[in-house]
C-alpha cells in the first residue's frame, strides 16, 4: 500500500525497499537523518517524503536531494502483558468517557490510521499513576474531530454521564476535542442539573507522540480533579501557561478556546476559574457548587438556532431565510455594548414577530451588553431584543437551543435566558485579561 505516497515519492521509496513504518537512515547533499518514514496526506505531491525524527518531531524531506536511503533492522518487539487491573477498595472510582479529539487518539505509523486508545488497558499501560488516583471505568462513546460536533451528540453524552453516576462514580472525564470544547462544557452544564460530582472535560492540543504533548499532564489533573475536586460542576481543564507547572478547571459556561495552538489556549471569561492544579493539589475558588444531590436530565436541544455576527453590511437576506426556514432563535453578536446596524432593525423586528427569539451578546467578550446606553439599544430592547448580559456569545447560542427545547412561549424564554441556571451570568462582570 502507498499510504499517501504516488509518482516519484513512491519510485523512491520501491527503489530502496522501503515502506511506511520502517525504521531508515537518510542520506541528502546536506544532511543525515534517521527516523520512522511517515504516511502522507493523499493530498500531497509527490516530491518529498516525511520522516519522524527522534526528538518526536516531523521532517519533510525532497526525493530531488536524496542520495541513499537504508532501512534500519529493528528487533520484534516481545510480546507486550497488558497490566491486571484490579479495584482498590480505598480509591474513588472515576468515568473517563471517550468522544474523540487529539488527547483519545494514538497514532498507527504503519497506516497513519489515528484511532480511539482509552481503554483501561491503554490508560494504565501509558500513565500507569491513573492507578494511584483512582480506579478507572472507560466508554468509547464517540470518535468525532470536534468541530463535527452536533447537539444530538451533546445529549448522548449527558445520558452516558448519566449512567455513569448512577453506577456510583465519585467523578467523570470526558476527553474532547479543543475546537468546540466550549460548546459542550456548556451544553453539559445547562443538561445536567444538580449535578452531584464533578464532570471535567479535557483536551490536548497536542498530539502524545509529540514531545510537547500536553495530553499526559492534563489527562492525569483531570482525572485527579473528577476524583478528589470538592465541587459539583462541569469544567474544563487545560494547561494554565506554556509550561507544565500549573492547569486551570474553567467552568463549563465561561470558557473559551483563545489560541489555535498554545497549551494555554484557554481562557475564563468575565469570572474566576473553579480551580488551579499544581504539584497534584487542588485549589479551588468560590463560589462553587458543592457535591451531593440528585441528578436531573434536561439534555434536550432545538437545534433550529443561529449565532450571527454583526458586521458593516451584513446582508438582510439573512434574516428572510431564517423566518422561511423555521428557525426559533437567533443569537447576535453585536458589537460593543450590544449594538447592531439600524438598516437591520426592521428585519430583527419582523422575526420577533414571527416567533423568533432574538438575544443580544457582545464580540468584545470581556464586559456585559448594556442596551440601555444609546438609544440603538433601547430600540432593540423594545422590539423585544433579549439582553445576554455577560454570557459568551457561544454559551448564549448552547443556552438558547436547551430553552428551546422546553417551552415556546417568548415570556418563558426571556425570563430562562435572563436567569443564572449555570453560572453563566454573572451581577457584576470580573475583567480576566489573563488566567489568574
Amino acid at each position: 500500500m502507498s499510504f499517501g505516497y504516488r509518482g516519484k515519492s513512491l519510485e523512491l521509496l520501491n527503489k530502496y525497499g522501503v515502506n511506511v513504518g520502517d525504521k531508515i537512515f537518510v542520506k541528502t547533499n546536506r544532511a543525515c537523518f534517521s527516523g520512522i518514514l511517515m504516511p502522507r496526506s493523499e493530498i500531497g505531491d509527490d516530491k518529498h517524503i516525511v520522516i519522524k525524527l527522534e526528538d518526536g518531531y516531523n521532517i519533510g524531506l525532497s526525493i530531488s536531494s536524496i542520495i541513499d536511503i537504508e532501512k534500519i533492522p529493528q528487533e520484534t518487539p516481545s510480546k507486550i502483558i497488558q497490566p491486571s487491573i484490579k479495584s482498590i477498595p480505598n480509591l474513588p472510582n472515576v468515568a473517563i468517557i471517550s468522544t474523540g479529539g487529539t488527547i483519545a487518539s494514538r497514532i498507527d505509523y504503519r497506516t497513519g490510521a489515528v484511532s480511539p486508545a482509552l481503554s483501561a488497558q491503554d490508560l494504565y499501560q501509558s500513565i500507569p499513576e491513573l492507578g494511584e488516583i483512582a480506579n478507572i471505568r472507560t466508554e468509547i462513546l464517540l470518535s468525532l474531530l470536534s468541530e463535527n460536533m452536533l447537539p444530538k451528540y451533546w445529549t448522548m453524552m449527558a445520558k452516558s454521564i448519566k449512567n455513569h453516576i448512577e453506577k456510583g462514580v465519585e467523578g467523570i472525564v470526558l476527553t474532547h476535542g479543543t475546537d468546540t470544547m466550549g460548546y459542550t462544557a456548556a451544553a453539559l452544564s445547562f443538561s445536567l442539573r444538580n449535578l452531584p460530582i464533578p464532570v471535567i472535560l479535557v483536551g490536548s492540543q497536542r498530539s502524545s507522540d509529540r514531545p510537547s504533548s500536553d495530553a499526559y499532564f492534563n489527562l492525569k489533573a483531570a482525572v485527579l480533579t473528577a476524583a478528589k475536586a470538592p465541587f459539583a460542576e462541569v469544567g474544563v481543564l487545560m494547561h494554565s501557561s506554556i509550561s507544565d507547572d500549573e492547569l486551570i478547571v474553567h467552568r463549563g459556561t465561561r470558557v473559551r478556546k483563545m489560541h489555535t495552538s498554545r497549551r494555554d489556549a484557554f481562557q475564563s471569561i468575565n469570572s474566576k476559574p473553579l480551580a488551579k492544579i499544581r504539584n497534584g493539589n487542588i485549589e479551588v475558588y468560590k463560589p462553587y457548587k458543592e457535591r451531593g444531590g440528585s441528578l436531573e436530565l434536561k439534555a434536550d436541544f432545538n437545534d433550529k438556532v443561529v449565532l450571527i455576527k454583526c458586521f458593516p453590511g451584513m446582508p438582510l437576506e439573512i434574516f428572510n431565510f431564517l423566518i422561511e426556514r423555521g428557525y426559533r432563535g437567533i443569537v447576535l453578536e453585536g458589537t460593543g455594548l450590544g449594538h447592531a446596524p439600524e438598516y437591520i432593525f426592521p428585519y430583527i423586528k419582523e422575526a420577533i414577530d414571527n416567533g423568533i427569539a432574538v438575544v443580544m451578546t457582545s464580540q468584545c467578550l470581556f464586559g456585559r451588553v448594556n442596551m440601555n446606553v444609546y438609544s440603538t439599544g433601547r430600540i432593540l430592547l423594545s422590539m423585544g431584543v433579549i439582553p445576554g448580559e455577560d454570557m459568551l456569545p457561544e454559551t448564549a447560542l448552547v443556552k438558547l437551543m436547551w430553552v428551546l427545547a422546553q417551552t415556546n412561549d417568548l415570556n418563558e424564554i426571556k425570563k430562562l435566558m435572563l436567569s443564572n441556571i449555570a453560572g453563566e451570568i454573572s451581577e457584576r462582570s470580573e475583567y480576566g485579561g489573563s488566567i489568574l
